[in-house]
């Protein structure tokens, strides 16, 4: 091909190549426009916010207002729960104290004829009152392990609570309503009378 017929092809794509920067614009102002438009209109929904026929308030009051009853339930369940389990633990509590003390009633009349018999004349070397001895010293330090505690009563002030009286005596080197002699021990376990102690009283 000759230098003649290549100038009118680059002749006529040169009118081409303009048209085309020519139209370019325009399309990004289309673009542009209708990027606009669309956020005008998002814009305006956003303005417009969402409605709500009355049927649907009403709904969701109604929602609301179940859901409010459903919490005062769970809390007043769990209240009573905890309630319960106070109840139950402080229950388990009292009747194993009450076991523990009706078991241990019964083996105090143990520690009587123990004590009767470590306290019975005999001679000091016997092997038979040395062992009566550390038996009993043994059987106090096990009820010592068990909470149990010996009532004091001897010189002290009657107390109804804790003693039981059985005679009475004037005695003037006494005070008044003193106990001056203990028949049979008494016993507590826990701050509670298991036994009152057997007592006699002075003036």
């Amino acid at each position: 091909m000759n230098e003649e017929n290549k100038q009118p092809l680059e002749e006529e794509q040169v009118p081409q190549t303009q048209a085309q920067e020519a139209q370019q614009p325009q399309a990004e102002a289309a673009a542009e426009g209708e990027k606009e438009e669309k956020n005008a209109k998002a814009k305006k929904k956003k303005e417009k916010g969402i409605t709500f026929t009355r049927e649907q308030v009403e709904q969701m009051e109604l929602a609301a207002k179940q859901l409010e009853s459903v919490k005062d339930q769970f809390v007043r369940l769990t209240a009573e729960y905890d309630n319960y389990r106070k109840r139950t633990t402080k229950e388990k509590e009292r009747l194993y104290q009450d076991a523990k003390a009706d078991t241990i009633r019964e083996f105090l009349a143990v520690y009587d004829n123990l004590e009767r018999a470590a306290a019975s004349e005999g001679g000091e070397d016997s092997p038979h009152k040395k062992g009566l001895e550390m038996i009993f010293a043994q059987y106090k330090e096990i009820l010592k392990k068990l909470g149990v505690t010996q009532i004091e009563a001897l010189g002290q002030p009657f107390d109804p609570e804790k003693h039981n009286a059985v005679m009475h005596i004037d005695d003037e080197s006494l005070g008044e309503n003193v106990v001056s002699q203990v028949f049979q021990e008494g016993f507590e376990l826990g701050g509670k009378v298991i036994r009152h102690a057997i007592v006699q009283v002075a003036n």
